[in-house]
């Protein structure tokens, strides 16, 4: 086996620090997450956290750019294998439900609503969050078959329920209303779908 380069060394450290950061949201919230905690946890110099990101604010939004990152390569990869058009439908919301729940993605929720008061990781957090967002409504389209505005409604209005979803779960016991509300979204999106002509 070759020798790991030093280009791989650092990759592997840059990746380390990210999954190190999403553990501490999960696990300490934003409050609760110092770069010094990250640091510590994992075994990386104050040199080496720096060398790789410049500030707090570049480490937490290149975090959960990574998740989304691996989250996103899921989702397209769930989606080739779908016959397109209106069939694909309840398998596309599916696999985003799953990737919009969970550990993980409570630690994004964490940097939005720290992001509402603090301008600077604001301005760092739009950006990336803006292009997910287009990556995956381009996704849906292409597996749908249709960009109508109807249908792209109905999918913001499933982004934003599955995001609700995952914040009130932390306080319900029963997913039973759950099922319920994502199925009503499905027969939206479909509706919508079928709407356009796309079969």
């Amino acid at each position: 086996m070759p020798p790991t380069t030093r280009q791989q060394q650092r990759d592997q450290t840059r990746k380390h620090l990210l999954d190190t950061t999403v553990d501490c949201l999960v696990e300490y919230g934003y409050a609760g997450t110092t770069t010094q905690r990250i640091q510590d946890r994992a075994g990386v110099s104050r040199g080496a956290l720096l060398h790789h990101f410049g500030s707090k604010e570049q480490l937490f939004v290149a975090a959960i750019g990574h998740i989304a990152e691996l989250h996103l390569e899921q989702i397209k990869a769930a989606a080739e294998q779908m016959a397109p058009g209106k069939q694909a439908v309840p398998g596309l919301v599916e696999v985003l439900r799953k990737a919009m729940s969970g550990p993980n993605f409570l630690a994004g929720l964490e940097l939005w609503m720290a992001a509402r008061t603090d301008p600077r990781l604001r301005a760092a957090l739009v950006p990336s969050e803006r292009r997910i967002g287009k990556e995956l409504w381009e996704v849906f389209s292409r597996s749908t078959g249709t960009a109508s505005t109807g249908v792209r409604s109905a999918f913001e209005a499933l982004l934003i329920t599955l995001r609700g979803l995952a914040l009130t779960g932390l306080l319900r016991e029963d997913d039973h209303w759950s099922d319920e509300i994502i199925q009503a979204r499905v027969r939206d999106l479909m509706a919508e779908v079928e709407a356009t002509g796309t079969k």
